[in-house]
């Protein structure tokens, strides 16, 4: 597997070192080098890579600025010199994080754990990308505890959206599965003609309703409000299998 990727940093022995890192590494094709994330604006939103090498610490936009601004295809490891920003990164859902100087095995482990990434993705999805037609999509992995983890989605009774976190609800599991993402990027994932949103805060699968009451979904004790923005679409699908 061969990921695309680029580097922003301000700091040229930086950059040059990344990209002397990224030029020994076979895994990985160098399509971007930039000093600032003002300038990587003006190219990466078009021509997105797979893998982005981000310094945190940089005038005008910063690292952690810029990555809520790139794809969610895009995968982020950051690079800088400053240990505290380790728990912003993961916030982003960043796959790494390395502290400068950043040594050659340091990076190639990283690379590494970007590569597994990417492998997971590709047998989920089919691609690099991880689009693939909705009738292919078997399962998903959501990053929870900092631990990628496999959602079968035949498992999926609703996914409740709770600000910086959403709850994936399964069948037979006693406890939801939580994850730090929002549920519009998780809306984004789910293939359309199986998953509807009903609320603001809830989507469902459309083959688990069993029971609708009063304008809510009833899924065992749990009761799913359905909001007038969203409520004829639900009821468009229900007509369609109405007796």
């Amino acid at each position: 597997m061969t990921l695309k990727c680029a580097i922003i940093d301000d700091e040229p022995l930086a950059l040059g070192l990344l990209e002397s890192y990224v030029k020994k590494t076979a895994s990985l094709e160098l399509c971007g080098l930039y000093s600032s994330a003002i300038e990587a604006m003006k190219t990466l939103p078009d021509h997105p890579v797979d893998l982005l090498f981000l310094d945190i610490q940089m005038p005008e936009l910063n690292g952690l600025e810029f990555s809520r601004m790139i794809p969610e295809t895009t995968r982020i490891i950051f690079t800088t010199a400053f240990g505290q920003y380790a728990l912003d990164g993961y916030r982003v859902n960043a796959l790494d994080y390395l502290l400068k100087p950043i040594s050659f095995a340091d990076f190639t482990e990283a690379v590494n754990k970007a590569i597994r990434w990417f492998e997971l993705r590709q047998k989920a999805y089919g691609n690099i990308s991880g689009t693939a037609p909705d009738n292919e999509m078997k399962y998903i992995y959501i990053k929870s505890d900092y631990k990628l983890i496999q959602i079968e989605l035949d498992k999926i009774l609703y996914i409740e959206g709770l600000k910086d976190y959403i709850k994936v609800h399964l069948e037979d599991t006693p406890r939801p599965v939580l994850s730090l993402t929002s549920l519009k990027a998780m809306e984004e994932k789910l293939p359309s003609d199986r998953f509807i949103r009903v609320h603001r805060s809830f989507i469902v699968q459309k083959q688990k309703i069993r029971i609708i009451e009063k304008g809510r979904i009833i899924f065992g004790k749990d009761y799913i409000p359905i909001s007038d923005s969203y409520k004829q679409e639900l009821q468009n699908y229900v007509n369609e299998h109405i007796i």
